[in-house]
């Protein structure tokens, strides 16, 4: 299959439509419907069928869409110069990997940098179900952002910026005043927050070296529903001290030995050469440091 067949492959998958598909081409549909059967007979399959007033996707096509498109999507930053790239002229769809989180803190910054010098420009966010697979690597996710502790030898790194954990309740819960001690802390209910479900973390530790114990009665796979249930219950949250004000919540420190929290970013190297990655890339470092 060539390259051109290729291209028009990505576009019907994407679209799910032959119509949409010659549009995003800007070919026919009667070219495009001629080129779907070239594609049904090279693959052997009917990849696009009709179900009522659309076109479904078969398993075949549904199996192949992601990695047609990073195919597509690699072949085209190999062929175009770099000192062509102009990000007013980019009509891209970036994924980006983080948490909850730092979704919320980093999409108001990085949407303010790309409304006006990239207007084609849109970004996707995925969360951390991606973390710990192939999924930088297949180039279904263009950059991950986060705590990187998991990472295949030959990801591309950068740091972006430290933070704090801090603890976060509402207004008129006892520890919303004055100073906190470790006793306090553990004696409150708490709110744990991992997508893998675990209750336990480097809090726990630390109380555990002090001979204290704290009280988790839920865990939540979202930081943005824990800040939720914190704000309507007297629960604890740990959280960082922008999002917990953002929701509402009084902060205070938490009076534990806990380490910073370092954020970097991640990409895989055969991005290394593509103008508009570097230049997402950098979006991104400008967005971690107005955080800072």
């Amino acid at each position: 299959m060539d390259l051109n067949l290729l291209v028009a492959l990505d576009a019907l998958l994407q679209e799910q439509s032959v119509t949409r598909a010659a549009e995003h081409l800007q070919t026919s549909p009667a070219a495009m419907s001629r080129t779907l059967g070239r594609i049904r007979r090279i693959l052997r399959d009917p990849l696009l069928v009709r179900a009522g007033q659309r076109m479904v996707l078969t398993p075949r096509a549904v199996e192949l869409r992601d990695e047609v498109h990073a195919v597509v999507e690699r072949s085209r930053a190999l062929l175009t110069p770099g000192d062509q790239f102009d990000p007013a002229t980019l009509k891209r769809t970036f994924t980006l990997q983080s948490s909850d989180l730092l979704t919320g803190a980093l999409t108001p910054a990085l949407l303010a940098l790309t409304a006006g010098t990239a207007p084609g420009v849109a970004l996707r966010f995925v969360p951390e179900t991606a973390e710990g697979t192939s999924a930088l690597r297949d180039g279904s996710v263009d950059v991950e952002i986060g705590v990187l502790d998991h990472l295949d030898p030959e990801t591309r790194t950068a740091p972006l910026t430290t933070t704090r954990l801090v603890g976060a309740v509402r207004p008129e819960h006892p520890l919303a005043r004055g100073e906190i001690s470790p006793q306090q802390f553990a004696a409150a209910t708490h709110i744990s927050v991992s997508r893998r479900g675990r209750a336990r973390g480097p809090v726990d530790d630390r109380l555990a070296e002090l001979g204290l114990q704290r009280r988790v009665p839920v865990v939540l796979p979202s930081h943005t529903a824990a800040l939720l249930l914190a704000r309507d219950t007297d629960l604890v949250c740990l959280a960082t001290e922008s999002a917990a004000r953002h929701a509402g919540l009084r902060t205070f420190e938490v009076p534990l030995d806990l380490p910073p929290v370092s954020i970097g970013m991640a990409w895989h190297p055969r991005n290394d050469v593509d103008a508009a990655h570097r230049w997402l890339l950098g979006l991104i470092r400008r967005a971690a440091a107005e955080l800072s």
